[in-house]
Protein backbone atom coordinates (compact mmCIF):
# COMPACT_ATOMS: atom_id res chain seq x y z
CA UNK A 1 0.00 0.00 0.00
CA UNK A 2 1.27 3.44 -0.90
CA UNK A 3 0.96 6.13 1.75
CA UNK A 4 0.93 9.82 0.91
CA UNK A 5 2.05 12.48 3.37
CA UNK A 6 0.35 15.78 2.77
CA UNK A 7 2.22 18.87 3.90
CA UNK A 8 0.25 22.00 4.56
CA UNK A 9 1.92 24.83 2.65
CA UNK A 10 1.01 28.28 3.88
CA UNK A 11 1.24 30.76 1.06
CA UNK A 12 2.52 34.17 2.07
CA UNK A 13 -0.23 36.77 2.12
CA UNK A 14 0.22 39.31 -0.63
CA UNK A 15 0.79 42.92 0.45
CA UNK A 16 -1.81 45.58 -0.44
CA UNK A 17 -1.94 46.42 -4.14
CA UNK A 18 -1.67 50.17 -3.49
CA UNK A 19 1.53 49.62 -1.53
CA UNK A 20 3.03 47.63 -4.41
CA UNK A 21 2.00 50.33 -6.89
CA UNK A 22 3.67 53.06 -4.80
CA UNK A 23 6.80 50.94 -4.33
CA UNK A 24 7.09 50.19 -8.06
CA UNK A 25 6.74 53.89 -8.93
CA UNK A 26 9.42 54.91 -6.40
CA UNK A 27 11.77 52.27 -7.86
CA UNK A 28 11.33 53.64 -11.37
CA UNK A 29 11.76 57.28 -10.41
CA UNK A 30 14.18 56.92 -7.50
CA UNK A 31 12.11 59.61 -5.82
CA UNK A 32 9.08 59.70 -3.53
CA UNK A 33 8.13 63.12 -4.91
CA UNK A 34 8.09 61.98 -8.54
CA UNK A 35 6.22 58.80 -7.61
CA UNK A 36 3.63 60.89 -5.78
CA UNK A 37 3.22 63.15 -8.84
CA UNK A 38 2.68 60.12 -11.10
CA UNK A 39 0.14 58.58 -8.72
CA UNK A 40 -1.54 61.96 -8.05
CA UNK A 41 -1.19 61.68 -4.28
CA UNK A 42 0.79 63.54 -1.63
CA UNK A 43 4.29 62.43 -0.63
CA UNK A 44 3.09 61.37 2.80
CA UNK A 45 0.75 58.83 1.22
CA UNK A 46 3.63 57.27 -0.73
CA UNK A 47 5.81 57.13 2.40
CA UNK A 48 2.97 55.44 4.26
CA UNK A 49 2.58 52.81 1.53
CA UNK A 50 6.34 52.13 1.52
CA UNK A 51 6.19 51.75 5.31
CA UNK A 52 3.31 49.30 4.94
CA UNK A 53 5.34 47.22 2.49
CA UNK A 54 8.47 47.28 4.67
CA UNK A 55 6.40 46.15 7.66
CA UNK A 56 4.91 43.39 5.55
CA UNK A 57 8.33 42.02 4.53
CA UNK A 58 10.08 42.93 7.78
CA UNK A 59 13.01 44.69 6.10
CA UNK A 60 14.07 47.97 4.53
CA UNK A 61 13.48 48.14 0.79
CA UNK A 62 15.64 51.14 -0.15
CA UNK A 63 19.06 52.62 0.41
CA UNK A 64 19.92 56.22 -0.35
CA UNK A 65 22.45 57.27 -3.00
CA UNK A 66 22.68 61.02 -2.63
CA UNK A 67 19.15 62.28 -3.25
CA UNK A 68 18.08 59.13 -5.06
CA UNK A 69 16.36 56.13 -3.47
CA UNK A 70 17.80 52.83 -4.68
CA UNK A 71 16.03 49.51 -4.05
CA UNK A 72 17.99 46.73 -2.37
CA UNK A 73 18.94 43.71 -4.47
CA UNK A 74 15.93 41.68 -3.30
CA UNK A 75 13.61 44.67 -3.60
CA UNK A 76 14.84 45.35 -7.14
CA UNK A 77 13.83 41.84 -8.22
CA UNK A 78 10.39 42.35 -6.67
CA UNK A 79 10.09 45.71 -8.48
CA UNK A 80 10.79 44.07 -11.86
CA UNK A 81 8.18 41.38 -11.18
CA UNK A 82 5.71 44.06 -10.08
CA UNK A 83 6.23 46.07 -13.27
CA UNK A 84 5.61 42.99 -15.40
CA UNK A 85 2.48 42.14 -13.43
CA UNK A 86 1.06 45.66 -13.75
CA UNK A 87 1.74 45.66 -17.49
CA UNK A 88 -0.13 42.37 -17.87
CA UNK A 89 -3.07 43.66 -15.83
CA UNK A 90 -3.15 46.93 -17.80
CA UNK A 91 -3.32 45.18 -21.14
CA UNK A 92 -5.88 42.65 -19.93
CA UNK A 93 -8.04 45.50 -18.59
CA UNK A 94 -7.74 47.37 -21.89
CA UNK A 95 -8.93 44.34 -23.84
CA UNK A 96 -11.78 43.70 -21.40
CA UNK A 97 -12.77 47.33 -21.83
CA UNK A 98 -12.96 46.95 -25.60
CA UNK A 99 -9.54 48.14 -26.74
CA UNK A 100 -8.75 47.00 -30.27
CA UNK A 101 -6.37 43.98 -30.04
CA UNK A 102 -5.20 44.59 -33.59
CA UNK A 103 -3.69 48.04 -32.94
CA UNK A 104 -0.02 48.45 -31.98
CA UNK A 105 1.55 51.66 -30.69
CA UNK A 106 5.16 51.30 -31.84
CA UNK A 107 7.93 53.55 -30.53
CA UNK A 108 10.64 54.06 -33.15
CA UNK A 109 13.86 56.16 -33.05
CA UNK A 110 13.17 59.27 -35.15
CA UNK A 111 15.99 58.79 -37.68
CA UNK A 112 15.18 55.11 -38.14
CA UNK A 113 11.49 55.93 -38.62
CA UNK A 114 12.12 58.57 -41.29
CA UNK A 115 14.91 56.93 -43.26
CA UNK A 116 14.10 53.21 -42.97
CA UNK A 117 10.57 52.52 -41.76
CA UNK A 118 8.50 55.22 -43.47
CA UNK A 119 9.69 54.43 -47.03
CA UNK A 120 8.41 50.88 -46.36
CA UNK A 121 5.25 51.75 -44.45
CA UNK A 122 2.89 51.11 -47.38
CA UNK A 123 4.33 47.63 -47.80
CA UNK A 124 4.04 47.06 -44.07
CA UNK A 125 0.36 48.02 -44.02
CA UNK A 126 -0.37 45.86 -47.06
CA UNK A 127 1.31 42.91 -45.36
CA UNK A 128 -0.43 43.42 -42.00
CA UNK A 129 -3.90 43.90 -43.42
CA UNK A 130 -6.37 45.00 -40.71
CA UNK A 131 -3.64 45.39 -38.09
CA UNK A 132 -3.06 49.10 -37.44
CA UNK A 133 0.40 50.29 -36.40
CA UNK A 134 0.65 53.74 -34.83
CA UNK A 135 4.26 54.86 -35.32
CA UNK A 136 5.45 57.05 -32.46
CA UNK A 137 8.84 58.71 -33.20
CA UNK A 138 11.14 58.96 -30.18
CA UNK A 139 14.03 61.41 -29.93
CA UNK A 140 15.62 59.48 -27.06
CA UNK A 141 15.78 55.69 -27.29
CA UNK A 142 14.46 54.23 -24.03
CA UNK A 143 13.43 50.70 -22.98
CA UNK A 144 9.78 49.68 -23.23
CA UNK A 145 9.37 49.38 -19.45
CA UNK A 146 9.74 53.17 -19.25
CA UNK A 147 6.78 53.70 -21.61
CA UNK A 148 3.51 52.21 -20.42
CA UNK A 149 1.71 54.07 -23.22
CA UNK A 150 3.55 52.05 -25.92
CA UNK A 151 2.94 48.44 -26.94
CA UNK A 152 6.37 47.86 -28.49
CA UNK A 153 9.59 49.70 -29.33
CA UNK A 154 12.42 49.27 -31.81
CA UNK A 155 15.80 49.36 -30.08
CA UNK A 156 19.18 49.72 -31.73
CA UNK A 157 22.66 48.89 -30.49
CA UNK A 158 23.53 46.69 -27.54
CA UNK A 159 20.23 46.09 -25.75
CA UNK A 160 19.47 43.47 -23.12
CA UNK A 161 15.75 43.12 -22.45
CA UNK A 162 14.52 43.31 -18.87
CA UNK A 163 12.34 40.70 -17.18
CA UNK A 164 9.00 40.34 -18.94
CA UNK A 165 10.26 41.83 -22.21
CA UNK A 166 10.81 39.77 -25.37
CA UNK A 167 13.27 41.12 -27.95
CA UNK A 168 13.46 39.89 -31.55
CA UNK A 169 16.52 40.99 -33.52
CA UNK A 170 15.30 41.53 -37.06
CA UNK A 171 18.22 43.31 -38.71
CA UNK A 172 21.96 43.73 -38.40
CA UNK A 173 23.45 47.14 -38.99
CA UNK A 174 26.59 48.99 -39.98
CA UNK A 175 27.72 52.46 -39.01
CA UNK A 176 30.40 54.94 -39.98
CA UNK A 177 31.24 58.62 -40.58
CA UNK A 178 29.30 60.31 -43.39
CA UNK A 179 29.58 63.68 -45.11
CA UNK A 180 28.71 65.34 -48.39
CA UNK A 181 30.85 64.37 -51.40
CA UNK A 182 32.36 67.89 -51.37
CA UNK A 183 33.57 67.61 -47.76
CA UNK A 184 34.65 64.00 -48.19
CA UNK A 185 36.87 65.07 -51.12
CA UNK A 186 38.95 67.14 -48.68
CA UNK A 187 39.82 64.08 -46.59
CA UNK A 188 42.76 61.73 -46.97
CA UNK A 189 42.72 57.98 -46.42
CA UNK A 190 43.67 58.63 -42.79
CA UNK A 191 40.61 59.27 -40.53
CA UNK A 192 42.78 61.77 -38.61
CA UNK A 193 42.15 64.20 -41.48
CA UNK A 194 38.57 64.56 -40.22
CA UNK A 195 40.03 66.90 -37.58
CA UNK A 196 39.62 69.77 -40.05
CA UNK A 197 35.83 69.26 -40.16
CA UNK A 198 33.05 69.90 -37.64
CA UNK A 199 32.06 66.88 -35.56
CA UNK A 200 28.25 66.52 -35.54
CA UNK A 201 26.90 64.88 -32.38
CA UNK A 202 23.44 63.62 -31.49
CA UNK A 203 22.41 63.95 -27.82
CA UNK A 204 20.15 60.93 -28.25
CA UNK A 205 23.20 58.70 -28.92
CA UNK A 206 26.04 60.71 -27.35
CA UNK A 207 28.54 57.82 -27.26
CA UNK A 208 28.16 56.80 -30.89
CA UNK A 209 31.43 58.41 -31.96
CA UNK A 210 33.32 56.80 -29.05
CA UNK A 211 31.85 53.43 -30.01
CA UNK A 212 32.95 53.82 -33.63
CA UNK A 213 36.52 54.74 -32.67
CA UNK A 214 36.71 51.72 -30.34
CA UNK A 215 35.02 49.18 -32.61
CA UNK A 216 36.81 50.27 -35.80
CA UNK A 217 40.22 50.37 -34.14
CA UNK A 218 40.62 54.02 -35.16
CA UNK A 219 42.54 56.43 -32.95
CA UNK A 220 40.16 59.10 -31.55
CA UNK A 221 40.18 62.27 -33.63
CA UNK A 222 40.42 65.70 -32.03
CA UNK A 223 38.02 67.76 -34.14
CA UNK A 224 38.54 71.47 -34.58
CA UNK A 225 34.86 72.11 -33.90
CA UNK A 226 31.91 70.13 -32.52
CA UNK A 227 28.20 70.86 -32.70
CA UNK A 228 25.44 69.01 -30.83
CA UNK A 229 21.88 68.35 -31.96
CA UNK A 230 18.90 67.06 -30.02
CA UNK A 231 18.59 63.85 -32.01
CA UNK A 232 20.25 61.88 -34.79
CA UNK A 233 17.73 63.05 -37.37
CA UNK A 234 18.89 66.66 -36.95
CA UNK A 235 22.57 65.68 -36.95
CA UNK A 236 22.08 63.85 -40.25
CA UNK A 237 20.25 66.86 -41.68
CA UNK A 238 23.24 69.01 -40.74
CA UNK A 239 25.60 66.55 -42.44
CA UNK A 240 23.44 66.60 -45.55
CA UNK A 241 23.67 70.39 -45.66
CA UNK A 242 27.48 70.22 -45.58
CA UNK A 243 27.97 71.49 -42.03
CA UNK A 244 30.30 68.65 -41.00
CA UNK A 245 30.69 64.92 -40.54
CA UNK A 246 28.18 62.77 -38.64
CA UNK A 247 28.35 59.22 -37.34
CA UNK A 248 25.40 57.36 -38.86
CA UNK A 249 23.83 53.90 -38.83
CA UNK A 250 23.69 52.75 -42.46
CA UNK A 251 20.03 51.79 -42.19
CA UNK A 252 19.18 55.44 -41.51
CA UNK A 253 20.86 56.86 -44.64
CA UNK A 254 20.39 54.22 -47.36
CA UNK A 255 18.50 56.64 -49.58
CA UNK A 256 21.14 59.37 -49.16
CA UNK A 257 23.87 56.94 -50.16
CA UNK A 258 21.98 55.78 -53.25
CA UNK A 259 21.30 59.37 -54.36
CA UNK A 260 24.87 60.47 -53.65
CA UNK A 261 23.82 63.10 -51.11
CA UNK A 262 26.13 61.54 -48.53
CA UNK A 263 29.17 59.30 -48.78
CA UNK A 264 31.05 57.20 -46.25
CA UNK A 265 34.75 58.05 -46.75
CA UNK A 266 35.93 55.28 -44.40
CA UNK A 267 33.21 52.75 -45.08
CA UNK A 268 31.04 51.10 -42.49
CA UNK A 269 31.74 48.56 -39.78
CA UNK A 270 29.27 45.86 -38.86
CA UNK A 271 27.21 45.97 -35.68
CA UNK A 272 25.72 42.48 -35.26
CA UNK A 273 23.57 43.70 -32.35
CA UNK A 274 21.51 45.57 -34.95
CA UNK A 275 17.86 46.42 -34.34
CA UNK A 276 15.32 44.58 -32.20
CA UNK A 277 11.55 44.66 -31.86
CA UNK A 278 10.78 44.66 -28.13
CA UNK A 279 7.39 43.88 -26.68
CA UNK A 280 5.98 42.57 -23.41
CA UNK A 281 6.35 38.79 -23.29
CA UNK A 282 2.58 38.04 -23.09
CA UNK A 283 2.06 40.17 -26.23
CA UNK A 284 4.72 38.31 -28.23
CA UNK A 285 2.34 35.38 -28.83
CA UNK A 286 -0.52 37.51 -30.10
CA UNK A 287 -1.26 37.44 -33.85
CA UNK A 288 -0.76 41.20 -34.38
CA UNK A 289 2.72 41.19 -32.86
CA UNK A 290 3.68 37.96 -34.61
CA UNK A 291 2.65 39.49 -37.95
CA UNK A 292 4.67 42.66 -37.31
CA UNK A 293 7.71 40.63 -36.25
CA UNK A 294 7.44 38.47 -39.39
CA UNK A 295 7.30 41.54 -41.64
CA UNK A 296 10.31 43.15 -39.95
CA UNK A 297 12.33 39.94 -40.28
CA UNK A 298 11.46 39.73 -43.98
CA UNK A 299 12.49 43.32 -44.68
CA UNK A 300 15.52 43.28 -42.42
CA UNK A 301 17.07 40.11 -43.83
CA UNK A 302 19.54 40.85 -46.67
CA UNK A 303 18.36 39.66 -50.08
Amino acid sequence: MIHYDFVNVVLMRLPPLNAIRAFEAVCRHGSILKAAEELNVVRGAVRQQIGTLENHFGSKLFTRDGRRLVPTLQASAFAEASSVAFDILQRAASELGGAAPGRIRLGVPSAFAVWWLMPRVAGMQASLGDIAVDIVPTAVVEPLQMHAELDAVIMGGEYRPAAGITALRFMEDEFGPVATPTLAATLSSDPASMATLTMLISRSVPKLWDEWFAESGTAPVVFSHAQEFEDLLLALGAARSGLGVALAPRASIEDDLERGHLVAPYGFISRPSGYSLCCRTPDAKRPAFAALASWLLHCGTPA
